[in-house]
């Protein structure tokens, strides 16, 4: 099942790439945004993995150090095919030593102290470091005003392709869950996300093509920068329209729930009959450290994103990337 393209805001890529040829290609850094008490039952591992997924390295951290799975903590799931750090939190039950761990691709840097389990989304933002083997000739000043652009605009917050699955695939079990199938929880709520995200991105593709996707507009929720706050906008007067383009509040778009007004019935229905209830989120995708270097080949993109955003909302709006061979 393909997905629809999409609306972007600033016309066509750019040039065709190819994305994570190696795993060094792909590099991203877990920011808490926050301290740790240097003391506590629980141990906090600054973690390296290599073609990893975030899960396996979890039930691996628990094993060592004798502890039930659901018992280590993580902010978030980050891309197996790269190379990512993030922070883990492991109970101290049994005072493991994490100078004997060992498992493939996978290099505790650093151990600390914290007494609290980390809880999903708990961290501030994730920063990106992605090179990019370009096709043919890159046009600098072409890309360059195109960085500047996004770094000035932002990039529609669209939820990523892997959101929805390979193939769309998260979308098949949608329909599943919608006609009443009985899954188990987790796909339960993976089912739940696909609809409410395929649904937030129909309607900011609108907002794209009308070209209000970064503008506020009567009877809009308003959403402040950084936080899960919205207000209702009944009046777009000077001072929000203001705080709009300094990117203090953004337009907000439904996550939708219970009540919901969906062309789709049987996700309306499922919805409702699930109680979920309606959120929002954020229009627009602030890059304000967007940074580009061009070398022989390829193109070298740095940024750092809020929790929650997709790299591939920035790299859409700049590059055509494929994957590499034999990926």
């Amino acid at each position: 099942m393909s997905l629809p393209d999409w609306a972007r805001a600033f016309g066509g890529a750019l040039f065709v790439a190819a994305i994570r040829t190696r795993p060094e290609d792909f590099r991203v850094t877990e920011e808490l945004g926050w301290e740790l008490t240097g003391d506590g039952e629980h141990d906090y591992l600054w973690v390296e993995k290599t073609g990893a997924n975030t899960e396996w390295v979890a039930r691996q951290l628990a094993k060592h150090a004798g502890v039930p799975a659901r018992d280590v903590g993580f902010a978030g799931l980050k891309d197996r095919h790269a190379v990512t750090r993030q922070w883990f939190s492991v109970p101290r039950w049994h005072s493991p030593d994490w100078s004997t761990f060992e498992a493939e691709g996978v290099r505790v840097l650093d151990v600390q102290r914290h007494n609290k389990k980390l809880r999903r989304g708990a961290h501030r933002a994730n920063r990106f470091n992605i090179v990019l083997r370009a096709d043919g000739a890159v046009d600098p000043d072409a890309l360059q005003a195109r960085i500047d652009e996004v770094r000035e605009l932002g990039v529609p917050n669209y939820f990523g392709e892997q959101r929805f699955g390979r193939d769309g695939a998260n979308l098949r079990l949608a329909d599943d869950w919608a006609a009443g199938a009985r899954l188990p929880r987790h796909k339960r709520g993976l089912a739940i996300s696909t609809v409410r995200s395929f649904c937030f991105n129909e309607s900011l593709h609108e907002r794209v093509e009308a070209g209000s996707w970064n503008q506020l507009m009567a009877g809009d929720k308003a959403n402040l920068a950084g936080t899960g706050s919205v207000f209702d906008v009944t009046e777009v007067d000077d001072e929000l329209e203001h705080r709009c383009v300094e990117m203090d509040i953004h337009p907000a778009g439904e996550l939708p729930g219970e009540g919901s007004d969906l062309d789709n019935k049987a996700w309306r229905d499922a919805l409702s009959r699930a109680r979920v209830d309606i959120g929002w989120r954020s229009l627009r995708l602030p890059v304000p450290d967007l940074e580009v270097e061009i070398g022989v080949g390829a193109v070298t993109l740095s940024f750092s994103l809020g929790r929650g955003a997709f790299a591939t909302s920035v790299l859409r709006e700049i590059v055509a990337t494929r994957d590499a061979p034999g990926d």
